[in-house]
This record gives structure tokens, sequence and C-alpha cells, in this order.
């Protein structure tokens, strides 16, 4: 026999069921959301394509580009014409019929992956949040600005140092005189869209360190005595994407360098933070 307050075992299935598909529920319309989100800044691109290729995809490969015209400003202050780019030896060709439509989409695309990315991580983050607990809520307090200024840093950085300098180093790369670069627009859109969205990825380092501290996966000892190897990467990446001259590749080394510290105060703080929380809970269980 069932007492009357005793919970039927069907209705609770039930309801942890109808629980779970309001989960999906919501989480479908959240994707809904970011995906017309997206489609929407990517049909606005696909629509304004002279501006999308001629200015922004195509403005790395011209010799008035900003970052160039900065180089050659301060090649002028120290008196070195090494740093100045006045030409950049290639040409862009699509070589398939269907080469030039195809990066059109493509690059319409991850216009609108960029641009609404902000909204994209504000969904997901109203998605989850409501499942932290109230002192996780505080914690995180403004995680979606964080994120969000930290990727369009890293696009711009991608953008206007990372790209520039990566063109002007493999439009003059030769192993002989013979071979002239001619580059298709398949290769040269993926570059750029690479270099770009990985960088903006690459930024979100902190982000990434703050969160493996909290469950205990990364400390600032850790990252120190990775030091040396990270800083060695960096070395070899900038000496890869700039000419062969100091500036260039202090432009870039630099920035990534300065990130990497500054996920190592980013762990310190979450570290003294927790052992902080840590002595008040033994405190307080202390406590007669």
């Amino acid at each position: 026999m069932k007492y009357l307050d005793q919970p039927d075992e069907t209705d609770e299935k039930d309801e942890k069921e109808m629980s779970f598909l309001d989960h999906l529920e919501e989480l479908r319309w959240h994707l809904v959301r970011s995906v017309a989100a997206i489609l929407i800044f990517s049909v606005a691109a696909f629509v304004g394509v002279d501006f999308v290729f001629n200015t922004v995809i195509f403005g790395p490969a011209k010799v008035d580009f900003w970052t160039f015209r900065m180089l050659c400003k301060v090649g002028d202050l120290i008196n070195s014409t090494a740093i100045c780019i006045d030409e950049l030896d290639f040409k862009i060709q699509s070589r398939k019929m269907t080469g030039q439509f195809s990066m059109h989409i493509t690059s319409s695309f991850v216009v609108g992956i960029i641009v609404a990315f902000p909204y994209v991580f504000w969904e997901f983050w109203r998605f989850i949040s409501p499942g932290l607990y109230s002192k996780e809520r505080r914690a995180s307090r403004g995680a979606v600005f964080a994120v969000s200024f930290l990727f369009a840093t890293g696009v711009l950085f991608g953008y206007y140092i990372m790209s520039p300098l990566a063109v002007n180093f493999l439009a003059g790369y030769q192993v002989s005189d013979i071979v002239r670069n001619e580059f298709d627009i398949t290769s040269y859109v993926s570059t750029i869209s690479t270099l770009v969205l990985g960088s903006g990825l690459l930024f979100q380092l902190p982000i990434v360190v703050y969160f493996l501290s909290k469950v205990g996966l990364v400390t600032p000892a850790l990252m120190k005595t990775y030091r040396k190897h990270a800083i060695v990467v960096i070395l070899v990446l900038g000496a890869m994407l700039t000419p062969p001259d100091p500036l260039s590749q202090v432009l870039i080394a630099f920035p990534l360098f300065g990130l990497y510290e500054f996920s190592i105060f980013i762990s310190r703080r979450v570290l003294k933070k927790k052992e902080k929380e840590e002595r008040e809970e033994l405190m307080e269980q202390q406590k007669p």
C-alpha cells in the first residue's frame, strides 16, 4: 500500500525526464539564436563583398596597409629602411572554376563567426550560468566581457600584426629565382582566416588558465617551470612570421610573452583566493 505523501517513482522519473527535455529545449533555442546571429552577419558580409575583400581581406596584401605604413614611419624615426616594406611581389589567382565563389562563401562565414562571437558566447553563458552556484557566478562575473574583449584583441592582433608580417614573409620567400609566387585565392584566404581566428583563440589563454587553476590543473609554479619553453616557442614563431630584423620580431613576440605572463598572474590570483577560502572554511570547521 502506498501512502498519500509518498512520491510515486513513475512521477519522479517523468519529472526528471521532462526536466532533461526542458534543458535540451533550452539548449536548442540558444543554439538556434547563435546560428541565426552568425548567418545574419555572414549574409551581410556576403552582400558587402567589395568592402570585405578589397578593404578587409586583401588589406594585408597591399603596401599601403596600416601596419606597413606604421613600420615605414618607425623606420624614418630611427633612420632605418630595413623595416619599411614598400613592395609585395606576388599575385593572387583563382585556379579553380568555383574558387572565387567558394572563397566568397567561406570568407563571409568567417566574418560572421568573428562578428557574432560575443553574442554567441553570451548565449552559451546564459545556458550554463543558471547551473552554477551563487559563489561560482560571483567569481565568474564579467566573463562575457572578458572573453569578448580578449577575442577582439586577439583578432586585431592577428589581423594587424600577424597577417601582414606573414604575408610579407611568404611573398618574399623563394627557394629559387625561377619560382614566382602566385598564390591561389583559396590559399590566401585560408591563411588570413587561420591567423586571425587562431590569434583570437590564442588570446583566450588567460581565461583557460583561470578555469584550469580553479580546478587545480594549472599552478603558477607549473607555468614558471615551462616559461623557458614558452619563450622559445614564441621567439621561433616571431622569427618565422616576421622579416629578419629584431624590431619586427619584438612586435609579434612581446605581446605573446606578455599574454603568457598575464596568465601566470591570473593563476597566482586564483591560487591565493582558493587558499584563503580553504583557510576560512577550516577555521569555520574548528569553531566549537
